[in-house]
Formats: C-alpha cells, sequence, structure tokens
C-alpha cells in the first residue's frame, strides 16, 4: 500500500531521516507527557473532590496532600517537555 515509500525511504539511513524521527519522537513524546498530566491532575483532583464530601472534618489534610501529588505529576511532566525540547534543538537542519 502506502507503507512502501516509507519503508523504503526509512531503510537508506541518513542524518536527515533521523533528525525527522527525532523531531517526530519529541512531538508525540511531549504531547503525551502533556495529555497524562493532564489525566493525572483531572484524577487527583476529581478525588480529592470525593474524598473531601465524604469526610469533610479531612478537607485540610486531602487538600494538601492533593496538591503534592499534583505537583509532583506536574514536576514529571516538566522533566518530559524538557528531555523532548532537548531532542528537538539536537537536531537542526
Amino acid at each position: 500500500m502506502d507503507f512502501f515509500p516509507l519503508l523504503q525511504a526509512a531503510a537508506t539511513y541518513t542524518r536527515e531521516y533521523a533528525g525527522a524521527w527525532a523531531m517526530l519522537g519529541a512531538g508525540i513524546g511531549a504531547g503525551l507527557a502533556v495529555i497524562g498530566a493532564g489525566l493525572g491532575i483531572g484524577r487527583i483532583g476529581g478525588s480529592a473532590m470525593e474524598g473531601m464530601a465524604r469526610q469533610p472534618e479531612m478537607a485540610g489534610r486531602i487538600q494538601t496532600g492533593a496538591l503534592i501529588l499534583a505537583a509532583f505529576v506536574e514536576g514529571a511532566t516538566l522533566f518530559a517537555i524538557v528531555v523532548a525540547l532537548l531532542i528537538q534543538l539536537k537536531f537542526t537542519f
């Protein structure tokens, strides 16, 4: 089908193709990191709200824990985006 030209191009390895694959990988990696962070923080927030609704007297501790967990998720996401940016900046055309 239409995969033959792609496979044929991948068979001839050059620096341009390596840079193109690196750019594609960096873009997909950064996008997946952001999507994963959004889902993770959403789940943390939803679970925290549910926990506060079930036990209102523990709202302060739950909110503090949720904030710390959200910061950890953001830190991992920032690290993934920086790695993707470094991969992207390594290849210049």
